[in-house]
């Protein structure tokens, strides 16, 4: 009978393998060799090594984008996760509505990122008209307005994990602790908090790499202006790749480092949080 189920399951997994083999694997491959090498085109493919990392480094640009996507991921994080689990608390606990507002606080989530980039641009610009400033012509006003769009559109989504992680802790758990006399702020940090660590792990993990790895808000909104002052990782390497002629190396080796940065974080983040989780 296994065998049987074994050989079926081969003939219905192997075109979705076959499909993943040549749409990731394959060009993932591919990509680590021209990284290694100066091209113009996959025929046209000339040998330098180290050489494109070296110049990579040697960027300042790629660096400062470095820099600012570093504190950018900080920021959007912190507020993106203690917003969502908030309004995850406020939503779980009996309040009329809740389907509603769930609704609301979600939708945001479900709008193109290029789409949102221009909505928000023209929200922000009317804001600041009055200071004479528009965001493209302010770095700081730039940084903001990617934190306040990207946290508008995550929020609901993590919002909806964290109260899936809510509503999973047993009630008994939370009778008990009423019984015993525990006051909001115990249950809170000495129950629900450890209780929902699994849906923490999943909301850190998603904020991190989306936060590392956004490009069409941050090409929309900002487009990089003042002076590639607010230019991101997935932006520069885009820049490098396409609109500097000879350079594909260069931009490809950029966007290997990026590739195992965003790896190392995020698995030194799922070791982190995933330590801590307890069982319910």
């Amino acid at each position: 009978m296994y065998k049987s189920l074994y050989r079926y399951s081969i003939l219905f997994l192997g075109p979705v393998l076959l499909c993943f083999l040549i749409a990731f694997i394959v060009p993932f491959i591919y990509g680590v060799v021209l990284s290694f090498a100066k091209f113009t085109s996959v025929t046209n493919v000339t040998w330098v090594g180290f050489r494109n990392y070296i110049d990579a480094f040697a960027n300042k640009d790629f660096l400062n984008a470095l820099g600012f996507s570093t504190v950018f991921t900080v920021v959007s994080v912190v507020i993106i996760n203690v917003s969502a689990f908030t309004l995850a608390l406020f939503l779980t606990s009996g309040v009329q509505g809740t389907n509603l507002y769930r609704t609301l606080i979600f939708m945001p989530n479900l709008i193109g990122g290029i789409v949102l980039g221009y909505i928000w641009q023209f929200i922000i610009n009317g804001a600041l008209k009055f200071m004479g400033v528009t965001i493209n012509t302010s770095a700081i006003c730039g940084f903001w307005g990617l934190v306040i769009l990207s946290s508008w559109q995550f929020i609901g989504y993590m919002m909806i994990i964290y109260i899936a992680g809510l509503q999973n802790i047993s009630t008994e758990v939370l009778e008990a602790a009423k019984i015993d006399g525990a006051g909001r702020w115990a249950v809170l940090s000495k129950i629900k908090i450890p209780l929902v660590m699994p849906s923490i792990t999943i909301t850190m993990f998603m904020t991190i790499a989306n936060s590392f790895k956004m490009f069409d808000q941050n090409l929309s909104l900002t487009a990089g202006l003042p002076g590639k002052e607010t230019v991101m990782v997935s932006l520069d390497v885009f820049n490098t790749f396409y609109n500097r002629s000879g350079f594909e190396g260069v931009g490809q080796a950029k966007a290997m480092m990026f590739f195992l940065l965003v790896v190392i974080i995020t698995l030194f983040q799922l070791n982190i949080t995933r330590k801590r989780e307890v069982e319910n």
